[in-house]
């Protein structure tokens, strides 16, 4: 296993300072695979992440602020987004009847059928961990937790 020194052939001033690159350098890493795992399917990650979010609606319309509020990358533009996969016929928008500025986002049959075949294929993004116990998996989760809730 390579550590974080050698793998950016670095020093740090602490441990602190350490685990921070270590998370980003990691985060890099893993987002890599995502992208190798994804790019068949001629997706973003963004994109993955919105069908994903749409779908779990289980069927029900989604506005535009309840994807934003569920993204991953809160940078993200969340509309054109959405338009590109309204354009790859993945994602179904209709304006609402009461509130014209407003509209309705639903997964297609199409898009349904997508993430079917993705997922046939997720254990390839589980194997990013697999070098970690069950247990392992449990403590990393819950640092990660702890870091996010400062």
């Amino acid at each position: 296993m390579k550590s974080i020194e050698d793998a950016i052939q670095s020093r740090f001033r602490n441990e602190k300072h350490k685990a921070i690159v270590n998370i980003l350098y990691t985060a890099k890493y893993i987002e890599g695979k995502i992208e190798a795992f994804i790019k068949p399917y001629q997706l973003s990650q963004q994109q993955y992440n919105i069908l994903r979010i749409v779908r779990g609606a289980a069927g029900k319309p989604v506005s535009l602020k309840y994807i934003k509020e569920r993204m991953l990358d809160k940078m993200s533009d969340a509309s054109r987004i959405v338009d590109k996969l309204y354009q790859k016929e993945l994602l179904k928008r209709v304006e609402c009847p009461n509130d014209r500025r407003s509209v309705d986002i639903t997964i297609t049959e199409k898009g349904l059928e997508l993430l079917s075949k993705m997922d046939e294929n997720a254990h390839e993004i589980d194997a990013i961990l697999k070098n970690l116990e069950h247990s392992q998996l449990q403590t990393l989760n819950h640092l990660l937790d702890l870091l996010r809730n400062e």
